[in-house]
């Protein structure tokens, strides 16, 4: 696909790049290598694939969401840089 120099200024532009003359023309290459890339991806024969969201084939691998109580409330504790009440204190955040 050819880009203009007209088209390479107004990319500039719009992207608040300011090139000079020498520049345009090394742009122009590499936005049209760009979209030539394009073109050949969007070309690709997709006939014979089966569509894929993922590498995997898991879906939903969510685990329940449950409250559980934890009796050892020292051990969970013990690691925690400040504790108040037998609770985490953390720093305020607003």
């Amino acid at each position: 696909m050819k880009v203009s120099k007209e088209e390479i200024r107004h990319i500039a532009k719009l992207a608040n790049l300011k090139l000079k003359e020498e520049e345009e023309d090394t742009y122009i290459l590499h936005l049209q290598d760009i979209l030539n890339y394009a073109n050949i991806v969007n070309n690709a024969n997709v006939d014979d694939l089966e569509e894929a969201i993922g590498v995997q084939d898991k879906y939903n691998v969510f685990r329940k969401d449950e409250i559980i109580n934890f009796e050892d409330r020292e051990s969970l504790l013990q690691n925690a840089p400040d504790k108040e009440n037998g609770m985490f204190k953390i720093p305020k955040v607003l």
